[in-house]
């Protein structure tokens, strides 16, 4: 018989966790442990935790860590703490607002956290979802792409929501693409915003047929930069900026400066980051997506 895994006690902003199983290898490839994993998070919750705030997060867990199964978790797990804050009726979210929350589902091995463009309003079972205070673009790279091309439909992006008084943030998303996030004033309907997008995508597509492509159609996808409308639907979610992605290494969803993106689509360097990079960021500059949340606080 398999002896249970060893747990720690651990005192996180005065809640009591017990965390197991540290030693656990969540990547594979890189060696990266289970209590390296709960290390970035404590480390980047200084920054992830404003973008997390107030929308419902679901959770892509891996048990075995990468290589394995792995499945996306909307409703808050049998035995979770009263004290985590919860929202909606079906399915039940957590709403994370502190390290405490962060570790607890580090440790079930939740190395993604994903969210919509809106927040809750209020919380509990009578909370209801409010109007979205951001749009996101999300440039997906095809078949003989990458994020050079995506970098270079990024700035037409950015050129275009601008001429609409969007200043936009862009976020390497960890994984292949580029997602570029514009706050709004919490006016508009996701439906509103999904069409709005949709219509941007199709402009562009008219614009650039041999860059760009709207339809979602995977065999219309080779050569060209797939311009994702459709994380804006209000059902959906994209992880959030400083979420760990369950990929090979551990990379980051990570903003990024302009000035970077548009070396990318000079041919310069310009690649996904690593946890240990993104917390070097940090900690040298800040978030590069501060602009994002502070306008959410002003707004809210």
């Amino acid at each position: 018989m398999a002896k249970d895994a060893p747990r720690v006690a651990v005192d996180v902003g005065g809640r009591r966790l017990s965390l197991s199983s540290l030693d656990k290898v969540m990547y594979p490839a890189t060696g990266t442990t289970k209590a390296q994993v709960i290390d970035y998070y404590a480390r980047i919750a200084p920054v992830l935790l404003p973008h997390l705030a107030g929308r419902p997060v679901t959770r892509v867990r891996f048990p075995h860590g990468v290589g394995h199964s792995q499945f996306f978790e909307k409703n808050i797990p049998p035995g979770c703490p009263e004290w985590i804050r919860r929202a909606g009726r079906d399915p039940v979210f957590p709403l994370l607002d502190d390290l405490a929350g962060i570790t607890y589902f580090a440790n079930l091995n939740s190395l993604e956290l994903h969210v919509p463009q809106w927040r809750y309003e209020g919380e509990g079972p009578d909370a209801e979802p409010g109007r979205p205070d951001r749009l996101v673009v999300d440039l997906d790279p095809g078949p003989g792409t990458g994020l050079r091309e995506c970098a270079a439909v990024g700035l037409l992006v950015r050129e275009r929501l601008g001429g609409l008084g969007l200043d936009t943030v862009p976020v390497t998303s960890g994984s292949k693409g580029l997602q570029l996030y514009a706050v709004l004033p919490g006016v508009h309907t996701s439906d509103e915003i999904r069409d709005t997008v949709q219509q941007l995508a199709r402009e562009l597509t008219k614009q650039h047929p041999d860059r760009v492509v709207w339809k979602m159609a995977k065999e219309l996808r080779p050569g060209k930069v797939f311009l994702d409308w459709s994380q804006n639907v209000a059902a959906k979610t994209t992880v959030c900026p400083y979420s760990l992605r369950g990929r090979a290494a551990p990379t980051v969803a990570a903003p990024r400066s302009w000035d970077e993106v548009e070396a990318g689509a000079r041919g310069l360097p310009f690649g996904q980051l690593a946890m240990d990079e993104v917390l070097r960021r940090v900690d040298a500059a800040g978030d590069l997506a501060a602009s994002l949340v502070e306008a959410e606080a002003v707004g809210g």
